[in-house]
C-alpha cells in the first residue's frame, strides 16, 4: 500500500506527489491551513484522497482550537469548513466529506456533546472515511477487473491509483484487480499534460507493482488504437453527474471519443462519493482553472514566449454517451445512467 496520507500524533503526513517519481519525500500538516495549501498545490491530489484530506484537516482544526467551549468553537468550525471547501472546486468528494462532518457536528451539538467529545468524534469520522475509501477501491477493483480483457493493452489517463486515494486506487485498482485475477494486462499511460500525472505517478505506481507499463504522449492514443494495441480504456473521475456525464482530468474527453470511434470499451471507475445526483449534467459541473505557469513552465524553466495567452482547465467533461460502464463499489452501472444511478441510490440508500 502506497502511503498517500497517514494520520500521526503530530498531524497528517502526506507523500509529496509534486516530487515524484524521482524523490519520495513527505510533508507534515499540523493545522487545517496547511492541509488546505497541500490540497491547492497538489501535494495531495485525486478526488477520494482530497475528500479524506479535508476531513483530517477539519479534525486538526478541532483538535488545535483555542476555544474552551462548544459555543466558542462553532463559528470557528464553519470557517475551517469554508476554507477547505475553497481549495478545489471540481472534485465533489471534497464537499461530500465536508458535508458529512457538518452533519455529524450538527448531531453532536443537538445532543449536548462536550468539545472533547466533538474532537474525538470528528477524528473518528475521518478515520472511518479513510478505511471506507480503501475498502471501496478494493471492491470496485474486483467488479471492474472482471470487465477487462484476458490479455492486451489497457489505456488510462491521468492518475487514478493509490496516489489518488487512500490506497489501491480506482482505475488502477481495476487494473490491479485484473492482474490479481491472472489477466495479462499491459498498461499504456497517457503522460497527461500539463502536470504529467500519468508519466510521473501512474508509471511510478505500476512499475512498483511490477505491472508492464508504457508511457505515451497524449497525442498517440489514436494511433495505438488504430493499430489494435488498446483493448480497453479505464479512467477515474472527480465528479459524475446524474445523467452519467463525467468530469476527469483534461484530455479524458479526447480519449473517450477515440475509444468510441475504434469500438473500444471506455470504463469510468469511481467510488459512490464521486456521484453527484444533485448536478443534472456535465454542463453544471464547475471546472477548475489552474495557474498558467503549469503550462508556460516546466521544472522551473520557461517554455513559452512572454505574454502568450494560456488556457489551463484542469478537467473536461465526457458525455455519458461515450461511457461504456461506470464501476463503483456498489456495482457496475450501464446506460441509461439517469435511471441506473437513481436505482442504485435507492437500493443502497
Amino acid at each position: 500500500m502506497i502511503p498517500t496520507l497517514t494520520w500521526t500524533p503530530e498531524g497528517v503526513r502526506f507523500l509529496d506527489q509534486t516530487r515524484l517519481p524521482l524523490e519520495e519525500s513527505y510533508v507534515l500538516a499540523t493545522n487545517y491551513e496547511q492541509v488546505a495549501e497541500i490540497i491547492v498545490t497538489m501535494v495531495v491530489r485525486g478526488a477520494p484522497a482530497i475528500g479524506v484530506s479535508a476531513a483530517y484537516g477539519i479534525a486538526l482544526g478541532a483538535l488545535h482550537t483555542e476555544a474552551k467551549t462548544v459555543q466558542e468553537f462553532a463559528p470557528e468550525f464553519e470557517q475551517i469548513c469554508k476554507r477547505l471547501a475553497g481549495t478545489r472546486p471540481t472534485a465533489v468528494n471534497l464537499f461530500w466529506a465536508i458535508d458529512r462532518i457538518k452533519v455529524l457536528f450538527a448531531k453532536l451539538l443537538s445532543s449536548g456533546a462536550t468539545l472533547a467529545q466533538i474532537q474525538e468524534r470528528i477524528l473518528a469520522e475521518a478515520h472511518a472515511m479513510y478505511d471506507e475509501d480503501i475498502a471501496a477501491c478494493k471492491t470496485m477493483g474486483a467488479f471492474g477487473g472482471a470487465l477487462l480483457p484476458e490479455d492486451g493493452g489497457v489505456l488510462t489517463h491521468c492518475n487514478a491509483g493509490a496516489l489518488a486515494t487512500c490506497g489501491y486506487g480506482t482505475a488502477l485498482g481495476v487494473i490491479r484487480a485484473a492482474v490479481e485475477q491472472g489477466k495479462q494486462i499491459h498498461v499504456y499511460a497517457d503522460e497527461t499534460r500539463p502536470f504529467l500525472q500519468g508519466a510521473r505517478l501512474t508509471a511510478w505506481e505500476l512499475m512498483a507493482d511490477g505491472i508492464p507499463t508504457t508511457v505515451i504522449c497524449d497525442n498517440m492514443a489514436a494511433s495505438l488504437m488504430r493499430a489494435g494495441k488498446i483493448k480497453a480504456v479505464v479512467v477515474g473521475a472527480d465528479r459524475i453527474a446524474a445523467n452519467g456525464d463525467t468530469a476527469n482530468k483534461i484530455g479524458t474527453y479526447n480519449v473517450a471519443i477515440l475509444a468510441k470511434e475504434h469500438g473500444i470499451p471506455f470504463y469510468v471507475a469511481a467510488p459512490w462519493s464521486t456521484i453527484d445526483l444533485a448536478t443534472p449534467n456535465g454542463d453544471a459541473i464547475p471546472i477548475e482553472e489552474r495557474p498558467q505557469a503549469e503550462v508556460t513552465h516546466h521544472a522551473g524553466k520557461q517554455l513559452t514566449p512572454n505574454g502568450v495567452g494560456v488556457c489551463n482547465p484542469a478537467f473536461d467533461v465526457t458525455p455519458a454517451k461515450y461511457v461504456t460502464a461506470i464501476i463503483t463499489e456498489r456495482g457496475v452501472l450501464r446506460a441509461p445512467y439517469t435511471a441506473s444511478l437513481r436505482e442504485m441510490e435507492t437500493v443502497a440508500g
